[in-house]
């Protein structure tokens, strides 16, 4: 019975490859190379891209700009509240107005950016995915019976769908992440020199010390 069972041929069902297809966290065989080509189809979108960094670069300047702009109104409350307790003025109202509505403008144009850069970076990875299921689509027709017969149909169309869509949410997110990330590293520690060099001093020397710590 048992050499009965061992002779008989083995049916690949649909479950049969996916896993070994679709293993999680599995690492290319050529980073390099894929980095390239995935530049190349990036390449013919070089003008939106870089208006992509524009935008994004202004938006993360209005939104860091925003809490130094917004200290002023502060400012200005506390010292007309001490001038009203001496006796020698009031609170002027319409100056933190002016600065709270220049303070909301700025804001406003911050996710204006945010809103166009994300538009146009929505745009192209859509691009870019449509011209990779076309060349699959393309690709998969050319494409002999013998290799279908091998792979299950779960394992073909992983690749036309689960793959490309996680390159394209990869994609839309990175670019505009690493962008908004640098800029805001940059614009913060340039309002914080502004502010109080020696504190950013200070800042800079106990953050190295407090990573080394936590770090034993």
């Amino acid at each position: 019975m048992s050499n009965e069972m061992n002779q008989q041929p083995r049916k690949r069902g649909p479950m049969g490859r996916m896993g070994r297809g679709m293993q999680p966290g599995e690492k290319p065989k050529d980073l390099k190379k894929s980095i390239k080509q995935l530049a190349q189809y990036i390449g013919k979108y070089k003008i939106a891209i870089f208006i992509v960094m524009i935008c994004a670069a202004c938006s993360t300047v209005f939104n860091v700009a925003g809490p130094k702009i917004l200290g002023k109104a502060t400012t200005a409350l506390s010292e007309g509240l001490m001038e009203k307790i001496r006796g020698t003025g009031s609170i002027d109202f319409t100056k933190i107005g002016k600065i709270l509505l220049f303070t909301l403008g700025l804001y406003l144009m911050s996710a204006l950016f945010s809103f166009i850069q994300g538009w146009i970076m929505t745009g192209v990875t859509q691009k870019v995915c449509y011209r990779l299921r076309k060349e699959i689509s393309e690709k998969i027709n050319r494409m002999p019976m013998k290799y279908f017969e091998s792979r299950t149909y779960g394992e073909v169309l992983s690749r036309i769908t689960n793959d490309v869509d996680t390159l394209g949410q990869g994609l839309n997110q990175s670019i505009t992440t690493i962008i908004t990330s640098v800029a805001t590293l940059v614009g913060v520690l340039i309002m914080m020199l502004s502010i109080s060099p020696l504190m950013t001093l200070i800042a800079l020397v106990i953050l190295p010390i407090s990573m080394g710590l936590i770090g034993l």
